[in-house]
């Protein structure tokens, strides 16, 4: 896409959404809008159940105001699951989020891994690439080819989600883009995204695994989140800088460097308020 540009949005609604007055997710366009946002992650965490004739609706708001549709699969995918069957119904989960975000007018969708439950980690990744072949091959076979599958880093140590086993996942085919989340790095590093160059660390990582484009267009997840020593205990606002990592350093970089992620806001209820102050940090970056 020659248009490509950086964009900001939120993980579903934030508590402001309600309290402005809007209902269903019909006015969802109009309230990222009102926001000042450019981009929207529907979450389907708990099942995909969004009718596609709905969704057609809120992709014709979107496009007039110029704002973008992901869509996050269901919690419950495991691509490491040690049954079969948990792995395939994980690609047919990934089917149905691919319909709703074509209807939606998107083109990512976004899922965890899975978790590396009793066996290493080196089993567990050698399982979620085989069902990312699957699920690759299930999507163009459905006629989904344009749609982009981003395996997240997870925040939890025991889970499928490391910089490096995403980027593995990410080698299966040259469509498929990471969803780096910088709070669940953080917090399964135990904070070990302190300063710019722990931020610049791992984008030069992107660079050197993609060397193209999703290097540069990869998708983002970003909020403050505590942890303890299993890693990610729960997300928080802004508001409470006692938990990191800190947005500032990200967005200059990304400034400095031209990069043109999808940034997506997981603040606890206040996340379109965070993602339009990372949009004023980014703002502020590219004008010195």
């Amino acid at each position: 896409m020659s248009d490509w540009k950086i964009r900001f949005g939120t993980a579903g609604t934030s508590d402001s959404f309600a309290a402005k007055g809007y209902k269903n997710s019909l006015d969802i366009p109009a309230y990222t809008a009102e926001m000042g946002l450019d981009a929207f992650e529907y979450q389907c965490g708990h099942g995909v159940r969004l009718g596609l004739e709905k969704a057609a609706r809120m992709a014709a708001d979107a496009a007039e105001r110029g704002i973008l549709f992901s869509v996050h699969a269901p919690y419950y995918i495991s691509m490491s699951s040690l049954e079969e069957d948990k792995r395939l119904n994980s690609v047919n989960y990934l089917l149905q989020s691919a319909a709703v975000c074509k209807a939606l007018g998107g083109r990512r969708v976004i899922f965890h891994p899975g978790s590396c439950g009793k066996q290493s980690r080196e089993a567990a990744l050698e399982k979620a690439l085989d069902t990312m072949r699957r699920a690759q091959a299930a999507l163009d076979e459905a006629g989904y080819a344009e749609m982009t599958l981003c395996p997240e880093t997870m925040g939890k140590i025991g889970q499928l989600g490391t910089l490096e086993e995403v980027l593995a996942l990410c080698s299966v085919d040259k469509r498929v883009t990471p969803c780096i989340d910088f709070g669940h790095l953080n917090a399964r590093t135990l904070g070990g995204i302190q300063s710019k160059a722990d931020y610049a660390a791992i984008l030069d990582r992107l660079e050197t695994a993609l060397g193209d484009e999703r290097a540069r267009r990869f998708h983002v997840h970003f909020s403050r989140i505590e942890f303890s020593k299993g890693g990610e205990k729960r997300h928080w606002t802004f508001a409470e800088t006692q938990f990191g990592p800190e947005p500032q350093p990200l967005m200059e970089l990304l400034a400095e460097r031209g990069l043109a992620p999808v940034l997506i806001c997981e603040s606890a209820g206040t996340q379109a308020e965070d993602a339009r102050a990372m949009q004023a940090m980014y703002r502020t970056a590219c004008k010195t």
